[in-house]
Protein backbone atom coordinates (compact mmCIF):
# COMPACT_ATOMS: atom_id res chain seq x y z
CA UNK A 1 0.00 0.00 0.00
CA UNK A 2 1.21 3.68 -0.75
CA UNK A 3 0.38 6.31 1.81
CA UNK A 4 -0.32 10.02 2.22
CA UNK A 5 1.36 10.93 5.95
CA UNK A 6 -0.49 13.95 7.20
CA UNK A 7 1.09 16.38 9.68
CA UNK A 8 0.52 14.27 12.69
CA UNK A 9 2.41 11.09 11.55
CA UNK A 10 -1.29 9.47 10.64
CA UNK A 11 -1.35 7.75 6.83
CA UNK A 12 -3.93 7.64 4.77
CA UNK A 13 -3.89 4.56 2.21
CA UNK A 14 -3.78 6.40 -1.33
CA UNK A 15 -6.54 4.09 -2.25
CA UNK A 16 -9.83 3.28 -1.04
CA UNK A 17 -12.93 1.87 -1.64
CA UNK A 18 -16.02 4.54 -2.43
CA UNK A 19 -19.66 3.44 -0.65
CA UNK A 20 -21.52 6.08 -2.78
CA UNK A 21 -24.63 4.40 -4.53
CA UNK A 22 -23.21 1.15 -3.67
CA UNK A 23 -26.05 -1.66 -3.66
CA UNK A 24 -27.08 -1.98 -0.11
CA UNK A 25 -27.67 -5.81 -0.71
CA UNK A 26 -24.17 -6.46 -1.35
CA UNK A 27 -22.47 -3.37 0.21
CA UNK A 28 -21.76 -5.89 3.72
CA UNK A 29 -19.74 -8.42 1.54
CA UNK A 30 -17.97 -5.77 -0.85
CA UNK A 31 -16.47 -4.24 2.28
CA UNK A 32 -15.17 -7.93 3.72
CA UNK A 33 -14.11 -8.56 0.30
CA UNK A 34 -12.08 -5.30 0.03
CA UNK A 35 -10.45 -5.18 3.55
CA UNK A 36 -9.39 -9.09 3.31
CA UNK A 37 -7.69 -8.23 0.08
CA UNK A 38 -5.69 -5.54 1.07
CA UNK A 39 -7.42 -2.70 1.29
CA UNK A 40 -7.39 -0.07 4.72
CA UNK A 41 -9.44 2.88 3.77
CA UNK A 42 -13.47 3.08 3.19
CA UNK A 43 -14.95 6.16 2.16
CA UNK A 44 -18.61 7.00 3.56
CA UNK A 45 -20.67 9.73 4.45
CA UNK A 46 -24.17 10.15 5.99
CA UNK A 47 -26.26 10.97 2.77
CA UNK A 48 -25.01 7.74 1.51
CA UNK A 49 -27.67 6.27 3.73
CA UNK A 50 -25.30 2.84 4.02
CA UNK A 51 -22.97 3.65 6.86
CA UNK A 52 -25.11 0.86 8.93
CA UNK A 53 -23.91 -1.68 6.75
CA UNK A 54 -20.74 -0.28 6.69
CA UNK A 55 -20.35 -0.56 10.45
CA UNK A 56 -21.47 -4.02 10.21
CA UNK A 57 -19.18 -5.23 8.31
CA UNK A 58 -16.21 -3.73 9.66
CA UNK A 59 -17.42 -4.68 13.31
CA UNK A 60 -17.36 -8.18 12.01
CA UNK A 61 -13.90 -8.04 10.35
CA UNK A 62 -12.59 -6.43 13.50
CA UNK A 63 -14.00 -8.63 15.61
CA UNK A 64 -12.87 -12.36 13.84
CA UNK A 65 -9.47 -10.28 13.45
CA UNK A 66 -9.34 -9.44 10.06
CA UNK A 67 -8.17 -5.90 10.92
CA UNK A 68 -8.12 -3.77 13.90
CA UNK A 69 -9.57 -0.26 14.01
CA UNK A 70 -6.13 1.10 14.14
CA UNK A 71 -5.35 -0.17 10.41
CA UNK A 72 -8.69 1.31 9.22
CA UNK A 73 -8.71 4.55 7.38
CA UNK A 74 -12.44 5.55 7.98
CA UNK A 75 -13.80 9.10 6.24
CA UNK A 76 -17.81 10.12 6.68
CA UNK A 77 -18.95 13.37 5.69
CA UNK A 78 -21.45 15.99 7.40
CA UNK A 79 -24.55 16.77 5.26
CA UNK A 80 -25.59 20.06 4.08
CA UNK A 81 -28.58 20.35 6.50
CA UNK A 82 -26.24 19.99 9.28
CA UNK A 83 -24.16 23.18 8.76
CA UNK A 84 -24.94 25.24 11.78
CA UNK A 85 -22.33 25.19 14.25
CA UNK A 86 -24.23 23.88 17.45
CA UNK A 87 -25.55 20.88 14.28
CA UNK A 88 -22.10 19.52 13.44
CA UNK A 89 -21.80 17.30 16.95
CA UNK A 90 -24.71 15.78 16.54
CA UNK A 91 -24.26 14.73 13.20
CA UNK A 92 -20.75 13.41 13.44
CA UNK A 93 -22.02 11.20 16.43
CA UNK A 94 -25.35 10.08 14.12
CA UNK A 95 -22.40 8.68 11.89
CA UNK A 96 -20.27 7.00 14.61
CA UNK A 97 -23.16 5.05 15.90
CA UNK A 98 -23.89 3.54 12.35
CA UNK A 99 -20.13 2.48 12.20
CA UNK A 100 -19.93 1.25 15.35
CA UNK A 101 -17.01 3.44 16.13
CA UNK A 102 -15.46 6.09 18.48
CA UNK A 103 -14.46 8.13 16.15
CA UNK A 104 -13.38 8.82 12.11
CA UNK A 105 -10.37 9.20 10.42
CA UNK A 106 -11.31 11.98 8.50
CA UNK A 107 -14.68 14.24 8.87
CA UNK A 108 -15.39 16.60 5.36
CA UNK A 109 -17.69 19.26 4.95
CA UNK A 110 -19.79 17.58 1.65
CA UNK A 111 -20.60 20.60 0.29
CA UNK A 112 -20.15 24.03 0.28
CA UNK A 113 -23.94 24.22 -0.04
CA UNK A 114 -26.25 25.23 3.37
CA UNK A 115 -29.84 23.20 3.46
CA UNK A 116 -32.65 23.75 5.08
CA UNK A 117 -32.74 21.03 8.76
CA UNK A 118 -34.30 17.88 7.54
CA UNK A 119 -33.62 18.55 3.81
CA UNK A 120 -32.01 15.55 2.04
CA UNK A 121 -32.19 16.80 -1.50
CA UNK A 122 -34.25 19.98 -2.11
CA UNK A 123 -37.13 20.17 -4.05
CA UNK A 124 -37.98 23.93 -4.26
CA UNK A 125 -35.67 26.78 -3.32
CA UNK A 126 -37.31 27.30 0.15
CA UNK A 127 -34.96 24.45 1.59
CA UNK A 128 -32.01 26.26 1.33
CA UNK A 129 -29.64 28.54 3.30
CA UNK A 130 -28.06 31.19 1.64
CA UNK A 131 -23.98 31.27 2.84
CA UNK A 132 -24.53 34.78 3.90
CA UNK A 133 -27.10 33.18 6.66
CA UNK A 134 -25.17 30.14 7.31
CA UNK A 135 -21.40 30.59 6.59
CA UNK A 136 -19.08 28.51 5.86
CA UNK A 137 -16.75 29.81 8.05
CA UNK A 138 -19.57 28.82 11.01
CA UNK A 139 -19.60 25.67 9.72
CA UNK A 140 -16.15 25.05 10.04
CA UNK A 141 -16.48 26.22 13.40
CA UNK A 142 -18.75 23.30 13.97
CA UNK A 143 -16.16 20.64 12.45
CA UNK A 144 -13.40 22.11 14.70
CA UNK A 145 -15.75 21.36 17.31
CA UNK A 146 -15.74 17.48 16.31
CA UNK A 147 -12.30 17.38 16.38
CA UNK A 148 -11.58 18.77 19.25
CA UNK A 149 -13.87 16.40 20.91
CA UNK A 150 -11.62 13.72 19.72
CA UNK A 151 -14.51 12.47 17.25
CA UNK A 152 -12.36 12.61 14.17
CA UNK A 153 -8.13 12.73 13.79
CA UNK A 154 -8.69 15.33 10.87
CA UNK A 155 -11.01 17.70 9.70
CA UNK A 156 -11.27 18.66 5.26
CA UNK A 157 -14.23 19.60 2.91
CA UNK A 158 -15.38 18.34 -0.30
CA UNK A 159 -16.34 20.12 -3.68
CA UNK A 160 -14.42 22.98 -1.84
CA UNK A 161 -12.70 25.61 -4.82
CA UNK A 162 -9.44 27.74 -4.31
CA UNK A 163 -11.11 30.20 -3.58
CA UNK A 164 -13.40 29.16 -0.77
CA UNK A 165 -10.85 26.87 0.35
CA UNK A 166 -8.58 30.22 0.76
CA UNK A 167 -11.93 31.51 2.36
CA UNK A 168 -11.75 29.33 5.06
CA UNK A 169 -7.93 28.93 5.45
CA UNK A 170 -8.48 32.76 6.43
CA UNK A 171 -10.44 32.13 9.25
CA UNK A 172 -9.44 28.85 10.26
CA UNK A 173 -8.04 28.33 13.97
CA UNK A 174 -7.65 24.28 12.65
CA UNK A 175 -6.68 23.92 9.17
CA UNK A 176 -8.27 21.77 6.44
CA UNK A 177 -6.40 18.55 5.65
CA UNK A 178 -7.85 17.04 2.70
CA UNK A 179 -10.62 18.08 -0.21
CA UNK A 180 -12.12 15.48 -1.78
CA UNK A 181 -13.46 16.31 -5.44
CA UNK A 182 -14.51 15.23 -9.11
CA UNK A 183 -10.84 14.53 -10.09
CA UNK A 184 -9.70 12.28 -13.24
CA UNK A 185 -7.57 12.23 -16.87
CA UNK A 186 -10.42 14.14 -17.87
CA UNK A 187 -11.18 16.29 -14.96
CA UNK A 188 -7.52 17.51 -13.86
CA UNK A 189 -8.37 20.94 -12.12
CA UNK A 190 -4.53 22.22 -12.13
CA UNK A 191 -5.09 25.19 -10.02
CA UNK A 192 -7.19 23.46 -7.38
CA UNK A 193 -3.86 20.77 -7.70
CA UNK A 194 -0.98 23.04 -7.07
CA UNK A 195 -2.67 25.26 -4.66
CA UNK A 196 -4.11 22.20 -2.73
CA UNK A 197 0.50 20.77 -2.86
CA UNK A 198 1.19 23.98 -1.90
CA UNK A 199 -0.80 24.32 1.39
CA UNK A 200 -0.23 20.50 1.93
CA UNK A 201 -3.88 19.58 1.76
CA UNK A 202 -4.18 15.88 0.46
CA UNK A 203 -6.80 15.73 -2.23
CA UNK A 204 -9.26 12.80 -2.61
CA UNK A 205 -10.68 12.39 -6.06
CA UNK A 206 -13.86 10.69 -6.11
CA UNK A 207 -14.68 9.14 -9.72
CA UNK A 208 -11.42 8.68 -10.50
CA UNK A 209 -12.53 6.59 -13.42
CA UNK A 210 -15.06 9.02 -14.56
CA UNK A 211 -18.73 8.74 -14.13
CA UNK A 212 -20.05 5.68 -16.34
CA UNK A 213 -22.98 6.33 -18.11
CA UNK A 214 -23.43 9.92 -17.81
CA UNK A 215 -19.86 9.92 -19.49
CA UNK A 216 -19.99 8.14 -22.28
CA UNK A 217 -23.43 9.77 -23.07
CA UNK A 218 -21.34 12.90 -23.70
CA UNK A 219 -18.94 10.85 -25.65
CA UNK A 220 -15.80 10.81 -22.81
CA UNK A 221 -15.24 7.66 -21.29
CA UNK A 222 -12.02 7.40 -20.31
CA UNK A 223 -11.71 3.51 -21.11
CA UNK A 224 -11.96 4.38 -24.91
CA UNK A 225 -9.39 7.33 -24.75
CA UNK A 226 -6.36 6.38 -26.99
CA UNK A 227 -3.95 7.22 -25.08
CA UNK A 228 -5.04 5.29 -21.90
CA UNK A 229 -5.56 2.36 -24.33
CA UNK A 230 -1.98 2.38 -25.70
CA UNK A 231 -0.68 2.82 -21.97
CA UNK A 232 -2.51 0.15 -20.75
CA UNK A 233 -1.62 -2.02 -23.58
CA UNK A 234 1.90 -1.34 -22.80
CA UNK A 235 1.75 -2.72 -19.41
CA UNK A 236 -0.44 -5.34 -20.31
CA UNK A 237 -3.25 -4.08 -18.16
CA UNK A 238 -6.41 -2.90 -17.67
CA UNK A 239 -6.99 0.91 -18.30
CA UNK A 240 -8.54 1.33 -14.98
CA UNK A 241 -5.29 0.41 -13.80
CA UNK A 242 -3.67 3.28 -15.57
CA UNK A 243 -5.86 5.86 -14.49
CA UNK A 244 -5.86 4.92 -11.03
CA UNK A 245 -2.16 4.86 -11.02
CA UNK A 246 -1.49 7.63 -12.74
CA UNK A 247 -3.66 10.11 -10.05
CA UNK A 248 -1.63 8.39 -6.75
CA UNK A 249 2.00 8.99 -8.50
CA UNK A 250 0.51 12.22 -8.68
CA UNK A 251 0.18 12.01 -4.88
CA UNK A 252 -4.15 12.23 -5.35
CA UNK A 253 -5.92 9.56 -3.32
CA UNK A 254 -8.48 7.58 -4.95
CA UNK A 255 -11.74 5.73 -3.80
CA UNK A 256 -13.59 3.71 -6.88
CA UNK A 257 -16.47 2.12 -6.12
CA UNK A 258 -17.29 -1.06 -6.69
CA UNK A 259 -19.33 -4.12 -4.67
CA UNK A 260 -17.94 -6.57 -7.71
CA UNK A 261 -15.57 -8.92 -5.98
CA UNK A 262 -13.32 -8.94 -9.53
CA UNK A 263 -13.39 -5.27 -9.65
CA UNK A 264 -12.40 -4.69 -6.32
CA UNK A 265 -9.32 -6.89 -6.73
CA UNK A 266 -8.43 -5.19 -10.11
CA UNK A 267 -8.62 -1.83 -8.66
CA UNK A 268 -6.50 -2.55 -5.59
CA UNK A 269 -3.75 -3.97 -8.29
CA UNK A 270 -3.28 -0.90 -9.81
CA UNK A 271 -0.98 -0.52 -7.18
CA UNK A 272 1.31 -3.15 -8.83
CA UNK A 273 2.25 -0.97 -11.48
CA UNK A 274 4.09 2.42 -12.16
CA UNK A 275 4.29 4.51 -15.14
CA UNK A 276 7.04 6.38 -16.63
CA UNK A 277 7.33 10.21 -16.73
CA UNK A 278 6.58 10.01 -20.29
CA UNK A 279 3.20 8.30 -19.76
CA UNK A 280 2.42 10.34 -16.53
CA UNK A 281 2.56 13.23 -18.85
CA UNK A 282 0.69 12.16 -21.60
CA UNK A 283 -1.58 11.47 -19.54
CA UNK A 284 -1.45 14.74 -18.21
CA UNK A 285 -2.19 16.54 -21.74
CA UNK A 286 -5.50 15.13 -22.16
CA UNK A 287 -7.58 16.96 -19.75
CA UNK A 288 -10.83 18.29 -21.07
CA UNK A 289 -11.93 20.18 -17.85
CA UNK A 290 -14.82 17.55 -17.88
CA UNK A 291 -17.34 18.35 -15.24
CA UNK A 292 -19.96 16.05 -14.82
CA UNK A 293 -20.51 15.62 -10.96
CA UNK A 294 -21.33 19.56 -11.16
CA UNK A 295 -24.01 19.91 -8.21
CA UNK A 296 -27.06 19.81 -10.53
CA UNK A 297 -29.52 19.17 -7.62
CA UNK A 298 -28.24 22.63 -5.77
CA UNK A 299 -29.21 24.98 -8.80
CA UNK A 300 -32.95 24.92 -8.95
CA UNK A 301 -35.00 27.64 -9.89
CA UNK A 302 -34.81 30.21 -7.24
CA UNK A 303 -31.80 29.26 -5.56
CA UNK A 304 -29.05 30.92 -4.06
CA UNK A 305 -26.29 28.53 -5.69
CA UNK A 306 -25.71 28.68 -9.47
CA UNK A 307 -23.00 26.88 -11.25
CA UNK A 308 -20.73 30.22 -11.19
CA UNK A 309 -21.05 31.15 -7.49
CA UNK A 310 -20.45 26.95 -6.83
CA UNK A 311 -17.61 26.27 -8.48
CA UNK A 312 -15.93 29.75 -8.97
CA UNK A 313 -16.05 29.20 -12.58
CA UNK A 314 -17.79 29.98 -15.85
CA UNK A 315 -20.20 27.21 -16.84
CA UNK A 316 -18.05 25.37 -19.46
Amino acid sequence: MEYYTYANGDRMPMLGIGTWQSDREKLYDAIVEAVKYGYRHIDCAYIYDNEDIVGEAVEHLIRTGVVTRQELWITSKLWNASHKREQALPAIETSLRNLRTDYVDMYLIHWPVALKEGTKFPKDAAQFYTLEQVPLAETWQGMEDCFRAGLTRHIGVSNFSVRKLKGLLENAEIRPENDQVEMNPYLQQPELFDFCRKENICITAFSPLGKGNTARQKGLNLFEDPVLKSIAEAHRCPVSQVILKWAVQKGIVVIPKSVTPARIRENFDALKITLIPEEMSRIDGIDKHNRISYGGGWLLEGSPYTYENLWDEPRQ
